[in-house]
């Protein structure tokens, strides 16, 4: 199974992109990250639309989408790594992620989506989630493979 990120922004070099390295490093399943921006300079409602139409082309053929957002559903850990699981086992050969920009995600974008994820009734900086997400697919990958990295 491949994992894959389409993100709104650019993450530069600092503690969230470090500690997105860290635990992308970390992983054995193929990660790519794929960022866009779109133009500034527009309403909110036209700028999650211009993002939603990059996010779009960002994403690989055939994957199941899973768009974050705070409405989405929130899982344990184990939980997680129980859907990652059957998507992998079902033949779903690329998971790919949707990480919306400070406005969010478009709403349709996300009723598009295969399903939505929350981490959590807060709000993120969409450059932390990046991380927050990889930690969560590093943990998902030790549940699945026994490690005792995660502990109930």
């Amino acid at each position: 199974m491949r994992i894959h990120i389409a993100a709104v922004g650019k993450a530069r070099a600092g503690p969230a992109r470090d500690l997105y390295d860290f635990y992308a490093r970390r992983l054995t399943w193929p990660l790519a990250l794929r960022e866009v921006a779109a133009k500034k300079g527009l309403s909110a409602a036209r700028l999650t639309g211009a993002e939603a139409d990059l996010l779009r082309a960002a994403l690989p053929d055939r994957a199941t989408v899973i768009a974050l957002d705070e409405r989405g559903r929130a899982l344990a850990s184990a939980d997680f790594a129980a859907r990652l699981e059957a998507w992998r086992d079902a033949g779903n050969g690329t998971v790919a992620f949707l990480i919306g920009g400070a406005d969010g995600l478009d709403a349709a974008l996300r009723a598009e989506a295969h399903a939505q994820l929350s981490l959590g009734p807060m709000t993120w900086p969409h450059l932390l989630v990046r991380a927050l997400l990889a930690e969560q697919l590093y943990r998902a990958q030790q549940i699945l493979a026994g490690h005792p990295y995660h502990r109930d």
